[in-house]
This record gives C-alpha cells, structure tokens and sequence, in this order.
C-alpha cells in the first residue's frame, strides 16, 4: 500500500500569528514538521497542503512537494481531501504542521494497523495524568477491548465516580491516518450534532457507526500554538533566547 503524509499548513492563526513560518533553529516551524516527517522514513511521499505562497515557498526550497489549496476549508481534514486529485496513495495521514517533531515509532505503528482489512481510519492515543485530564484543550479519549474509539470528549472521561486510583486517562493526538476513500466520505458529510456540541471533527465519524482504531504511543508532541509553545520547542533543539 502507498502510504502519503499530508501537512496542512494555514498561514493564519490566532493566539500565534503566522506560527507556521516562525523561526526554530534557523528553518520555520513548518519546515522542521516537513523534514521531521520526511526522515521518518515511513511514507512514499510527504506533502505540504497550503493556503499561503510564502509557506509553498519554504518547502520548494527544500525540494518538496506542494499543493496549493483554492478552497477556504474549515479543517485540516478537508484541506488534505482536496489535495487528493494530485495525490496517489491509499493511507493518507494527515500529519499537524505546528508539530515539529514527528515520531518514527508513531507514525510506523499508525499505519500498519491498516493491515487489517477492516480499518479505515486511525488515530493516536496517549496516557495522562488526572490533573491533565480534567483540561478541556486536552481531548481525551475512551475506547472498547478492540482498540477502538468509543467517545471523544474534553472533558475528563471515564467520570472516575467511585474514585478508584490509578485510573488510566488517554490523551487523543491528532494525527489521523485514513483509507483515500474514507477520507473523501468523511469530508463530504455534513457535521454532526456531537461535533457541534464539542467541535471535535472525529466524533462525526462515530455518530454515522465508522470505527476509528486507535494506536498507543508514549511520544509527547510540542504543537506550536502560543509563543511559549514556541520557546519550548526552541529549548528543546537547544537554542537559547
């Protein structure tokens, strides 16, 4: 199976501006998350789906590929889908472009769940503490014996009632793998009263009964949303302020 990764890359942001073309270590934040996700080594081809030619720019300047996007899209997911009239894989990832830090082991472990006929779409998951479960930007997620999704919610699931210790939480990670087809359905379906209520894209998914399997890793992603986000990620590579 040809395996794709896709990095939608919008130029704007709002608690960051223009986060994407920020500098870390002499190349841009986007840059770092298409060299990161190229030297995994798990993809066939590695694209960068954009709205801005300053960010089509940097990456052709580092030789890769590029779709332009011509359609205001409200998520990553939809961005991608339009991408595919120029892309020929069957496992499509959608790879976030504030991540600059991709994680082989992860990524690996992602797409050969798909050897299973019967999956379609594929998800991360990785365990937090209590106190981080109960912050709403940290979406969490529950999931059956088979690994798959049950619920996707920001707040704090299982409800730990009796108080018992050591229960685990799972953390969701947004980097989803998905069969070219289910891509493409997904996108075309309106959104779901549950994704409404809780504005998580995944959750229109389960509503229509189309299982998401998800994969355990214990990498912890640095997304660049904020400026200390930024000095963090900065840190991280050893470069000081």
């Amino acid at each position: 199976m040809k395996k794709a990764a896709l990095i939608p890359a919008r130029f704007a942001s709002t608690r960051l501006p223009a986060k994407l073309v920020q500098d870390l270590g002499g190349k841009s934040v986007i840059q770092r998350t298409y060299l990161s996700t190229v030297a995994t080594g798990v993809f066939d081809e590695v694209w960068v789906v954009t709205d801005h030619v300053e960010i089509a720019k940097q990456i052709e300047s580092l030789g890769g590929k590029v779709f332009f996007s011509q359609k205001a899209h409200e998520s990553g997911s939809d961005r991608i889908a339009e991408a595919l009239k120029e892309v020929d894989a069957e496992i499509i990832v959608n790879v976030q472009g504030d991540e600059p830090f991709q994680d082989r082991k992860s990524l690996t472990d992602l797409v050969q769940v798909f050897e299973d006929g019967e999956v379609q779409v594929a998800s991360l998951k990785t365990l937090i503490s209590e106190d981080e479960a109960q912050n709403p930007n940290f979406v969490k997620v529950v999931s059956n014996k088979e690994g798959d999704a049950l619920y996707f919610s920001r707040s704090s699931i299982p409800y730990n009632r009796d108080k018992i210790r050591d229960l685990q939480y799972w953390k969701h990670v947004g980097v989803y793998a998905y069969r070219r087809q289910a891509l493409l359905a997904f996108t075309k379906m309106p959104k779901s009263e549950l994704e409404r209520i809780e504005m998580l894209e995944q959750l229109r998914l389960l509503e229509i009964g189309l299982k998401i399997r998800m994969v355990e890793t214990t990498h912890q992603a640095v997304a660049i949303d904020t400026a200390e986000d930024l000095a963090r990620a900065r840190s991280i590579m050893g470069i000081k302020e």
